[in-house]
């Protein structure tokens, strides 16, 4: 059930009224308009905020501010925003979902798939298993190996990288978490290759239209183009035009997957196990979300999961972040609760934020999870 809830200070107070069951949809409400107050633009420009909240078996929609300042459209669950890092679950879905289906292994490495990298050294010894969790030893972004690099990469610039790259006791493949892009990138081509399909059908076929997400594409499709947000940096200043993609990686379904708060809030409650009629992929969310490395007693890694606890209170999620972009999904699966936040303004606070919302719908007053909870910069 899909209910939109609208933040007016009168029909507060009538509902306040109305009694009990009410009061609670309007503590939701007031829940959320004070803890994304923070992030927005103080003069109501430069950007605005697409939040859903599950809640009861039930998801809420609250939006605030502007998708495109100079055409004063503003923000609607049907807004289409650029999930930076976010869009890192429909490739760990997408390989839990073949590997319950028996198409290939969480331990095979990825040259097994991807062959150009069987010429390669090290790069052979990383399985898909540390690709999807973070905890292949590859860097962030291959400049940070080749410092004398310059520009983006081509497919041939990264086989170059991967075949020469060398792991060292900072960058063993399986014994530590490194946040990497290359990796979850390299991820998408293996299971191109795997089923010899592109990564934006692959998920297109296993994902959003079994789910009915019709507005998630890779990258934003010419049909989305007049929903989709502009992007702004910090200061409210625009950058890039609506749709554009960003990144080191230049080849075809290297980039950002763009979705509306709507179709996160869906794949939201698919990942709660409320959906009827979904059991197959819901047991492939429940393996992407299983941890598979413990990195504290605070923070353990799933497959692109985050598994974070603060308090008495566990939750799942993940972030993601550009310079015109900030998003945050997660949920606490006891008591059941999720939340989607999406913000087309970069490097805002949308984990804590997230966090913190999870805390108070839950009535936990311990502090939020600090570990994971920095947006990451860069896809």
């Amino acid at each position: 059930m899909i209910v939109k809830s609208i933040l007016i200070p009168s029909v507060i107070v009538a509902l306040l009224a109305a009694g009990p069951a009410r009061a609670q949809q309007v503590n939701v409400e007031q829940i959320v308009a004070q803890k994304v107050q923070p992030i927005l633009p103080e003069n109501g420009k430069g950007g605005g905020v697409a939040a859903a909240v599950r809640m009861n078996g039930t998801t809420s929609f609250f939006n605030y501010g502007f998708a495109n300042n100079a055409q004063n459209r503003r923000v609607t669950e049907d807004s289409i925003f650029n999930l930076g890092s976010v869009g890192k679950l429909f490739a760990t879905t997408s390989l839990a979902e073949a590997v319950k289906q028996g198409q290939l292994s969480l331990d095979d490495p990825v040259a097994k798939y991807v062959t150009e990298l069987q010429r390669g050294g090290d790069i052979r010894r990383v399985t898909l298993r540390q690709l999807a969790s973070h905890t292949s030893g590859l860097p962030r972004v291959p400049q940070q190996y080749e410092h004398w690099h310059r520009g983006n990469y081509t497919w041939p610039d990264f086989v170059r990288f991967l075949n020469s790259w060398k792991a060292d006791p900072k960058h063993e493949p399986g014994q530590q978490y490194l946040y990497s892009n290359a990796a979850m990138v390299l991820l998408r081509v293996a299971l191109e290759r795997r089923f010899n399909t592109r990564f934006a059908a692959l998920m297109h076929e296993r994902i959003t239209v079994p789910l009915g997400m019709s507005s998630t594409a890779l990258p934003a499709r010419r049909d989305l183009l007049g929903r989709t947000v502009q992007g702004y940096g910090p200061g409210g200043q625009p950058i890039g035009r609506p749709g554009e993609e960003q990144g080191t990686f230049k080849w075809p379904g290297a980039g950002q997957i763009y979705s509306s708060s709507r179709d996160m809030a869906t794949f939201l409650a698919a990942n709660m196990f409320e959906l009827p009629d979904h059991r197959p992929m819901e047991n492939a969310m429940a393996l992407a979300q299983q941890p598979v490395f413990t990195v504290n007693a605070h923070l353990k890694l799933g497959l692109a999961w985050q598994n974070v606890s603060g308090g008495n209170l566990r939750i799942l999620d993940k972030n993601g972040g550009l310079n015109n972009t900030s998003t945050y999904i997660g949920f606490a699966p006891q008591p059941k609760l999720g939340v989607v936040i999406l913000v087309n303004r970069g490097k805002q606070h949308a984990t804590e934020i997230g966090r913190q919302i999870l805390h108070a719908l839950a009535q936990d007053q311990s502090e939020p999870a600090s570990e994971g909870k920095a947006n990451p910069d860069s896809d």
